[in-house]
């Protein structure tokens, strides 16, 4: 694995080159960044149904090279993961989420403006974590509230999506466990912003994508509205992940749990009541 040391060297030595002569503040770039993927969001209506998969794929792989040159400041190592996924899965997500909307502007607009500022936020806490690393901020906590919440969004946005496509349980399963595996990761390893991904944060990401997969596969057989069943498994993503936060911090409290207990017996009680039972 000597390789990948080697080969970011090289991307970010890159990005340097490019960049040496261009003399713009790191907020300016951020903005920068913005307008160029909000604008190709907007643009992806004019692309054919057929292409827009590929467009998808291609705004994220272009949001991961425009968060990487944006932040290519101190970015090493597993960094060139936790830091950059959140904007590319967000992107995608997004993206993704913006071709069920009706096929009108009025509607397409707003949710091109939201998501303008979703990802100027989240290069915003990115950028936050990044120097987090190697000293103390005061922002941290800012960056931890929104970046979990933009995580959330995120998750919800997916599987939103992909429970609309009404795929196959087991598929639906899979998909879920690898971008729950990604936002989980991230988002305990913002947590402690080690130089790695330690042991800790990839044995509770796998444990906790495996169980949220399991459980997508169990709602994938229940009649279950897309919005109903992504909405189910957001709570369960913020329960579990809001917890193994907290362990990892050593808060692990009994007021903690009974209020993310609640939440959950909430979400659980609206989640009966809405599902049509009789379609089964």
């Amino acid at each position: 694995m000597e390789f990948i040391p080697r080969l970011t060297g090289r991307v970010r030595r890159f990005y340097r080159r490019k960049t040496r002569k261009i003399e713009l503040s790191k907020r300016q770039v951020f903005v920068l960044t913005t307008g160029i993927l909000t604008c190709l969001l907007v643009l992806t209506q004019l692309v054919p149904a057929e292409l827009r998969l590929q467009m998808v794929g291609l705004l994220a792989l272009l949001c991961y090279a425009l968060a990487a040159l944006s932040l290519r400041e101190d970015l090493n190592g597993i960094e060139w993961l936790t830091l950059l996924t959140l904007p590319t899965m967000f992107t995608a997500g997004v993206s993704l989420f913006y071709f069920l909307l009706p096929e009108r502007w009025l509607t397409r607009i707003p949710v091109a403006a939201l998501y303008a500022l979703g990802i100027y936020a989240l290069l915003l806490t990115e950028n936050i974590y990044n120097v987090a690393v190697n000293r103390t901020i005061a922002l941290l906590r800012a960056a931890h509230t929104i970046g979990f919440l933009l995580t959330l969004v995120t998750f919800f946005l997916l599987t939103q999506t992909l429970f609309a496509l009404r795929l196959n349980p087991f598929l639906n399963a899979a998909v879920i466990m690898v971008l729950a595996w990604l936002l989980y990761s991230q988002a305990l390893w913002s947590i402690l912003l080690t130089a790695q991904l330690g042991s800790i944060v990839r044995r509770v990401s796998i444990i906790l994508s495996i169980g949220i997969g399991e459980l997508a596969m169990l709602i994938s057989f229940i009649p279950a509205t897309s919005t109903a069943a992504s909405l189910f498994l957001t709570t369960w993503f913020y329960i579990t992940a809001g917890i193994s936060q907290q362990y990892l911090l050593e808060r692990m409290y009994k007021k903690t749990i009974a209020e993310f207990a609640v939440v959950f017996a909430i979400v659980f009680i609206f989640f009966l009541i809405i599902t049509d039972w009789r379609g089964m």
